[in-house]
Formats: structure tokens, C-alpha cells, sequence
């Protein structure tokens, strides 16, 4: 589905980067993302959404090389940005319309292939599903911060895309809306590329595990099962680290794991 190679990129004024990275995503493959903080999580999501380009390196979609100038073609950047979506760690940053129903018709407005009716069906399925029906009227920046990431899930999963990068989807919700989250997407034919910092959701996002280490390049691509049980690797990626603690006059050695629910 999509495949990268020899990716590079660099935040100019900034540490965060993405080295020499290659990847390939197999359709209805379930992928969780973890590292540090600053590790290019974030970067890498938004590089395979189309949202900023490599400085070297490639990327292609669908066989399809994925540059500046393909999103120039109208029918190519409506195709992608249907198929293609990309929830942001702050949900803030992707709501901007009057009411929580036009945001979440936003997406199927623009792309222009449904009609009225279609959209009003859609977005008030998915508003259902997502206990935001009761405040379909009411303004975004109105609603609380679980609430506001549940409206930012909706106008993603309202296209209905086949490829869903989720920057920690779970940061902001209860638990009962995570549940529902991870059962929806992980039984579903969709493929998800999640980053996450609780290692605890790890095993449940996800099968394959990618872990960038602090350079941005990857340390591991394999099972979540083996990255979790692997302290050692856990502990080279900044998600483990090792401390001395004195107890009945010796000092003792402890791998602490870090396991914090937002980034």
C-alpha cells in the first residue's frame, strides 16, 4: 500500500529528523509506532500523509511516487486525501467549523462525490457511534478535550479510508471510547499506523511493532509481543531506563518502563 525508502528528513531548527528510514505497509496491516519523545513519530505520520516532504528519499502510494507536484492533480490529491488520513495529536489543530455536524461533514463536502442526504447519513452515523449526537450543534472549541477528539476520529472515519495514521489516538479519551476505538479499527479491513506512548495499549493497537530510536531511524520492525518483552531494546529507544535505589544498605538496580498516556 505504501512503501518508503532511504527517507530523510530534517525540521529545519529542530532536532526532531527521520534517517535513512525504509518501510513497506501492506494493505490491512494494524502497525503501532513508538519511540521518545522527539523521535520523529509525528514527522513520519505526517511524511505518509502528504503533509510535508522528504528532503531525500522516497515515498510511493499505491505504486505512485508521493511528491508536491502529484497533489497539484486535483483528481490524484481528492483520490488520496479520501483514502489517506491522518488524525493530529492535538485535535484542536483540525477543527475550525461553526458546529461539530458541519465539521464532521467537512471531509465529504470538499470531496464533492456525495450528496446532501448521503453526508447527513454519514455524519450522524458516525456521531452515534461516537455519543456526539447530543452535540451536533454546538460549536467545537465548545467541547471538552475527549469530546473534541472524538469529533476529530468522526471526520476521519466518515470518508471511510483505507489507510488511517493515528498520532496517539487515545490521549484524550475515556476508557470506555478507547475500547470502542480498538475494537473498531483493529477488526476492521482498514490499515492503521498508530503512534502511541503507552505501552500498556501497545499489544492492543496493534500486531507489528516499529520503534524509532532518537536518530529517527529504526531500531526494530517486528512482533509488539517481542519489542514489549525485549527490556534491553525498550531501554535504547528511550522507553525504559535503569535506576539504583538503596535497600537494606546495598544498592540495587531496577528497569523502569516508561508508560505515560500522552506525549
Amino acid at each position: 500500500m505504501i512503501e518508503l525508502k532511504n527517507l530523510c528528513y530534517r525540521w529545519p531548527d529542530a532536532d526532531s529528523r527521520i534517517a535513512d528510514l525504509s518501510l513497506t505497509i501492506g494493505a490491512g496491516e494494524k502497525i503501532v509506532l513508538l519511540g521518545a519523545n522527539g523521535c520523529g513519530k509525528s514527522t513520519l505520520l505526517k511524511l505518509m500523509n502528504g503533509l510535508i516532504f522528504a528532503d531525500s528519499g522516497e515515498i510511493r502510494w499505491q505504486g505512485q511516487p508521493l511528491s508536491s507536484i502529484h497533489f497539484k492533480q486535483r483528481e490524484f490529491a481528492r483520490d488520496f486525501r479520501q483514502k489517506n488520513v491522518l488524525l493530529f495529536q492535538h485535535p484542536e489543530t483540525m477543527l475550525f467549523n461553526p458546529t461539530v455536524r458541519d465539521e464532521i461533514a467537512y471531509g465529504l463536502r470538499q470531496l464533492g462525490t456525495s450528496t446532501e442526504a448521503e453526508i447527513t447519513a454519514r455524519v450522524e452515523r458516525w456521531a452515534a457511534e461516537l455519543g456526539l449526537s447530543k452535540v451536533l450543534g454546538q460549536a467545537p472549541f465548545n467541547l471538552s478535550g475527549g469530546q473534541k477528539q472524538k469529533v476529530a476520529l468522526a471526520c476521519l472515519l466518515v470518508l471511510n479510508p483505507q489507510l488511517m495514521l493515528l498520532d496517539e489516538p487515545s490521549a484524550s479519551l475515556d476508557p470506555a471510547t478507547t475500547g470502542w476505538l480498538v475494537d473498531t479499527l483493529v477488526h476492521s479491513d482498514k490499515t492503521i499506523i498508530a503512534s502511541t506512548h503507552n505501552l500498556s495499549m501497545a499489544a492492543e493497537l496493534g500486531e507489528r511493532c516499529i520503534i524509532l530510536g532518537m536518530r529517527g531511524e529504526i531500531l526494530f520492525d517486528g512482533s509488539v509481543q517481542i519489542a514489549l518483552s525485549d527490556i534491553s531494546l525498550l531501554e535504547r529507544a528511550g522507553l525504559a531506563h535503569r535506576h539504583r535505589h538503596r535497600h537494606d544498605g546495598a544498592f540495587h538496580t531496577h528497569v523502569h518502563v516508561h508508560d505515560w498516556d500522552k506525549g
